[in-house]
C-alpha cells in the first residue's frame, strides 16, 4: 500500500514542504483509543503516541491527532511510532464534546463527504438529519442521507419517507438501502470514488457496521442487535477508525451518537435553513430573533405554511444551542485569561521577594 491509496496528494505533499516536515515519514491516522493511534504509512501500519511537545502546546481536543488526519512521525521500531506534527486540515467534523461544557470533539479529519446514517424502522428523526446536515456544512463536508432497513418496512412507506425528507431538505442525495437483501447498495457504491474520504454518521443500531460490511464485501465490524426494551442500539464500534473500501474510497467508521451537540456552527445554520436566514433579512428589526417580534417574516412565513414548523422549530432550539455553547467557550476564555494573570502576579511577586 502506497500513501496514495490512503488519500495521499500534491495539495497535501506541498503542505509538508512548507512546514518543513521533509525530514519526517507521513503517515494517516487509521483508529484512535484513548490518545493510542495506530498510522498507517508507505512502510505498513504502527502503533503511536504524540511527542510531550504536542501534548504540552495543545490547547484543546481538537489539537490533538483525529483519524484522517495526516500526521509527520519518527519510526522507532518495528511497530511503534512517534507523532511531531499534524499536517494543516482542509476539513473537521466537529461536534460538542459530551459532558465537557464549552469544549469540541473532533469526529474525523480531512473527510470529503459524509453518510448520513438512519434506520427507518425505529427513531427516525427529520430534525436529527438537520442537526447532522448543519455539522457537515460547518465542516464543509458533503452530505449524502442513507437510509438503511428498508427491507422492514414496505415500499410505499419507503417512498414516503424520501418524499418527507426532500419537503423539508433540498439538494441533498438520498440512499435507500437494506442491509440484508442489499437493495439500494449499486446506487450507494457509485457515489464513492477513490482516493476520496467518507465519515459514517449516526446513532448506534441503525446498521454502520452491517453497512461497512457489505461495502467491504467481508465481515470486519463486529455487528449487535437492537434492544428490544429501549430500542436503541448497543455501542459495537468503540473507537474510531478507517477502513479501505477495494474500489480505493476510504471509509471512517465512528462509536454511534446519542447526542449530537452543535458547536461553531454559525455557516452550518445558514446552509441549512437557508429558507429562514433568506426571510430574515425582511424582518422589522435587524435583531429579531424569529420567536415573538412584531413584524417578523419569518413568523409570518411559518403561520402561512410557507415554512415547516418543525424545521423552524428545530432551528430555534439549534441556534439556542449555538448560543449557549459560545458563551462557555467565552467563560473558559475568561477563566485562562483571569488564571494567567494570576500566574504572573505570583511569579513577579516571588521574583521581587528573593
Amino acid at each position: 500500500m502506497n500513501l496514495e491509496d490512503l488519500g495521499y496528494n500534491e495539495t497535501l505533499e506541498q503542505l509538508r514542504i512548507e512546514h518543513n516536515l521533509q525530514h519526517f515519514e507521513i503517515g494517516r491516522i487509521i483508529a484512535e483509543h484513548k490518545e493510542r493511534y495506530v498510522v498507517n504509512t508507505a512502510h505498513g501500519e504502527y502503533d503511536a503516541e504524540i511527542t510531550g511537545k504536542l501534548r504540552f502546546t495543545a490547547t484543546g481536543r481538537e489539537d490533538f491527532p483525529a483519524v484522517g488526519d495526516w500526521v509527520a512521525l519518527t519510526i522507532v521500531d518495528s511497530d511503534f511510532a512517534i507523532i511531531h506534527a499534524i499536517l494543516p486540515r482542509f476539513s473537521t467534523i466537529v461536534r460538542q464534546a459530551v459532558g465537557k461544557l464549552g469544549q469540541k470533539q473532533i469526529i474525523a479529519a480531512n473527510v470529503d463527504f459524509a453518510f448520513i446514517v438512519l434506520a427507518v424502522d425505529r427513531d427516525f428523526n427529520i430534525n436529527r438529519i438537520e442537526r447532522y446536515l448543519t455539522i457537515c456544512s460547518a465542516s464543509k463536508v458533503q452530505p449524502v442521507i442513507v437510509l438503511t432497513k428498508t427491507d422492514l418496512i414496505n415500499e410505499k412507506y419507503t417512498f414516503e419517507i424520501i418524499e418527507n425528507i426532500k419537503q423539508r431538505i433540498d439538494n441533498v442525495p438520498v440512499c435507500a438501502i437494506s442491509n440484508k437483501t442489499q437493495n439500494g447498495y449499486k446506487a450507494l457504491v457509485q457515489i464513492i470514488e477513490k482516493g476520496k474520504t467518507y465519515c459514517l454518521l449516526g446513532s448506534s443500531g441503525v446498521g454502520k457496521s452491517t453497512l461497512i460490511n457489505n461495502l467491504c464485501g467481508k465481515d470486519i465490524m463486529k455487528t449487535d442487535t437492537i434492544s428490544q426494551s429501549t430500542h436503541k442500539g448497543r455501542h459495537v464500534t468503540s473507537h474510531r477508525q478507517l477502513i479501505i473500501l477495494e474500489n480505493g474510497g476510504i471509509l471512517i467508521d465512528n462509536p454511534g451518537m446519542r447526542e449530537v451537540g452543535i458547536a461553531d456552527a454559525s455557516e452550518g445554520l445558514e446552509t441549512t435553513f437557508d429558507d429562514i436566514y433568506r426571510l430574515a433579512a425582511h424582518c422589522k428589526f435587524n435583531d429579531c430573533t424569529h420567536t415573538s417580534e412584531v413584524g417578523c417574516a419569518v413568523i409570518h412565513a411559518v403561520e402561512h405554511g410557507q415554512i415547516d414548523r418543525k424545521s423552524y422549530e428545530n432551528y430555534l432550539k439549534m441556534t439556542r444551542e449555538k448560543a449557549f455553547f459560545e458563551s462557555t467557550v467565552a467563560e473558559r476564555r475568561q477563566k485562562d485569561r483571569e488564571f494567567g494573570r494570576m500566574m504572573k502576579n505570583y511569579k513577579k511577586a516571588r521574583k521581587n521577594k528573593f
